[in-house]
């Protein structure tokens, strides 16, 4: 489950008007027109348009409803592209995540596949809706029995929960097809690996607590290969896989990875140490430090255009936060929300994954050559991680930045 910004009420996604007639859903889902519109504007304007391709998994995006799988108090943002919080330190991740992970393994209808981390049961509906049958498995007892309890209510036949250690499968069940792993170890579980048929596919989020990247293994011959994917940033497994982490977080100093953009990610334009990259190009020339820089550019009021990077911080010991970044300005301009502007927003969260605070460096507005920045932020006291949200915001324009550094006082 993905921990991002809950950037929804300050960022919220405009989506134009879809008339396509909704798609019927399973079970006795509260489902209204209105939350029909919102998912499939969502769907054509966000999941479709930032590369999702699969026609199954677009439909099954479009039937599950969301809104059923978060808090009644956020319903109202089940249908912009965010995680949202579920409680127990959890969240439900964005629809395009969500659909990311879906497409990768290729799922076919005749499928079994395992899921790791059930959390409120939205990704083992979108999954149900393609496959032959899911299994998923929550270590939270409270969501894992809510989520059984959910998916039962809206019709979801060909899915069964168990509360439990994922990190251990769930051999009863095995081989499986495909596995989605949702939550991050930080290497691959033997168990899964012995539980995945010769022929399966796995997707599973690997890393450090706050650097991660989406690996993709197939199975041949009882070997893994290893295809590297996109950087993210997902709530970490629990349980024995947490016990066996190497490298632990260093709160008491925060940092920035790649702030210079100078190592390129696995996607061409891309930079590694950064998730849920939007419309942003990494460019390799007349940078204002090193040899590359970051640009955003969006021509389109609302759409996302952004990179996050999330960092451990000791809100008890840190007191202050000074940012500095070189920055260049094009044409910028505010989107139609109030918060829809150039800038560089930073979230705090609490040891609850609460959000506990928030700055802003910027905003910047109109067009101006590339010029240092330098600002200081307060840290919350509770503070016990943080998220750097850079880019657009919903804003229009183009924006350069380089070299952004963090330093803690």
């Amino acid at each position: 489950m993905l921990v991002l910004t809950d950037f929804g009420k300050r960022f919220g996604i405009t989506l134009a008007v879809c008339l396509i007639a909704a798609l019927p859903l399973r079970g006795m889902a509260k489902d209204t027109p209105a939350f029909r519109q919102l998912r499939l504007k969502m769907v054509k304007n966000v999941v479709a348009r930032d590369g999702i391709t699969d026609e199954a998994v677009l439909s099954a995006i479009r039937a599950v409803p969301r809104h059923e799988f978060v808090r009644t108090s956020l319903q109202k943002l089940a249908y912009y592209d965010q995680a949202l919080p579920i409680g127990f330190k959890q969240t439900i991740s964005p629809p395009f995540v969500v659909s990311y992970m879906t497409q990768t393994i290729e799922p076919k209808p005749s499928d079994r596949v395992l899921e790791i981390g059930t959390g409120s049961g939205y990704q083992a509906a979108v999954l149900a809706e393609i496959v032959d049958h899911v299994y998923t498995i929550e270590i939270v007892e409270p969501l894992g029995k809510s989520a059984a309890r959910r998916l039962k209510r809206l019709g979801y036949d060909n899915v069964t929960a168990k509360v439990g250690d994922g990190y251990q499968g769930w051999e009863e069940y095995a081989p499986f097809d495909k596995i989605i792993v949702t939550c991050s170890p930080e290497d691959v579980p033997q168990k899964l690996i012995d539980q995945l048929r010769d022929g399966g596919k796995m997707i599973i989020p690997l890393g450090e607590r706050h650097q991660q990247v989406f690996y993709l293994f197939e199975k041949q011959e009882g070997e893994l290969v290893k295809q590297q994917l996109i950087p993210t940033l997902f709530v970490p497994m629990t349980g024995k896989a947490e016990d066996e982490r190497q490298v632990q977080p260093d709160p008491l100093h925060p940092r920035i990875v790649n702030g210079g953009f100078e190592e390129a990610g696995n996607e061409e334009g891309r930079a590694e140490g950064w998730h849920y990259q939007r419309q942003n190009q990494r460019i390799l020339v007349q940078a204002p430090e090193g040899k590359a820089y970051m640009q955003f550019q969006n021509d389109t009021p609302g759409r996302g255009s952004q990179i996050l990077q999330g960092f451990a911080i000791d809100g008890s010991e840190i007191s202050h936060l000074d940012i500095s970044l070189f920055v260049q300005l094009d044409a910028g301009r505010k989107g139609p929300l109030q918060y829809e502007l150039p800038a560089i927003y930073v979230y705090f969260y609490d040891q609850s994954r609460q959000v506990v605070g928030d700055a802003i460096v910027g905003p910047w507005t109109g067009t101006f050559p590339w010029k240092e920045v330098r600002e200081t932020v307060k840290v919350p006291r509770h503070a016990t991680e943080a998220i750097l949200r850079v880019g657009l915001n919903g804003g229009l324009g183009t924006l350069c930045v380089d070299d952004i550094r963090i330093a803690p006082r």
